[in-house]
């Protein structure tokens, strides 16, 4: 358990809602491990006004650094005194640095999360590849980064707009080299998604139990990754069960979600130098989600 003491460094995550995070349960666990002082909170805020109190607060707070989930992302850039690259490429911070003098600085780890989930549990190398992206929010934006510098043959952005598919594109475009760009609707996918060598969902649908796809799970062929960035579900969303019965190596957003924790912890305890233990971060969430599913997992 950890122990709170005079001493205690703070870190949390900032949303609406909180209530199935699994950061605490994920970063506290590795805190302990690691020997850091530090607790990891939830600090649910409702609004934007909320959101900006409680930035200046942290500011006079023992904080080490926090993660920004839905839906400030996009919101805190403005709050952060510098961005990283890849968080101003993206126009979404998820981590920020409490640095010693005061400072906070932005950064998107879900990118790096998602780059170090294909390759540890899909063995998977982005690099020369060609890649479908569903959806083109701010989860969309982070994955088009690291697809961007992971150096894909092709990536085509699948989403119900066409208008917003192609603002992405164009805020990218500069940034993408020689890869091949495209957007499309969903009624025009079906070529695309049987062609891609990776399918990525980085829209919010599958959290519902009763929803469907984001795209026919009949468009999805034998050998192809399939990433849902949804998690934690009671039972696997449409997607992940369509692309296991098509073939497909598929994975759940779990670890992308392990990755990208363990990636900020990594640049709030840099000094240290030593790689936070994705493991503990994977077992810890497991361990929370079969208590919230009611079921038994082992390790």
């Amino acid at each position: 358990m950890t122990r709170i003491q005079g001493t205690t460094r703070l870190a949390g995550v900032i949303g609406w809602p909180l209530d199935h995070s699994l950061s605490p349960a994920m970063h506290n666990a590795v805190y302990q491990e690691l020997g850091l002082d530090w607790v990891y909170v939830p600090l649910a805020v409702q609004d934007e006004g909320g959101l900006r109190s409680l930035v200046t607060a942290i500011r006079s707070l023992p904080f080490v650094g926090f993660n920004i989930t839905m839906p400030y992302k996009e919101e805190i850039l403005e709050l952060c005194d510098e961005v990283a690259m890849a968080a101003s490429m993206a126009g979404a911070v998820n981590t920020v640095h409490c640095t010693s003098d005061g400072r906070l600085i932005g950064y998107n780890t879900d990118g790096r999360g998602l780059l170090e989930s294909l390759s540890t549990d899909a063995s998977f190398d982005p690099s020369g590849k060609s890649v479908v992206l569903l959806g083109a929010g701010g989860a969309a934006a982070g994955a088009f980064v690291a697809l961007i510098l992971a150096k894909c043959a092709r990536i085509t952005v699948v989403n119900r707009s066409l208008e917003r598919a192609e603002e992405l594109l164009d805020r990218m475009a500069p940034r993408a080299g020689g890869i091949d760009l495209d957007a499309v609707t969903q009624e025009e996918a079906e070529d695309v998604v049987g062609a891609a060598d990776l399918v990525i969902n980085a829209t919010p649908v599958g959290m519902n139990p009763e929803a469907e796809s984001p795209v026919p799970v009949e468009w999805l062929t034998e050998g192809q990754v399939v990433l849902d960035m949804v998690y934690g579900t009671a039972v696997p969303t449409r997607l992940v069960t369509g692309g296991r019965e098509a073939g497909a190596h598929v994975l759940d957003g779990l670890g992308m979600l392990v990755a990208q924790g363990a990636t900020a912890v990594d640049i709030w305890n840099a000094d240290a130098q030593v790689r936070t233990p994705r493991e503990t971060m994977r077992a810890a969430a497991q361990r929370e989600l079969a208590v919230r599913n009611g079921s038994e997992v082992s390790g």
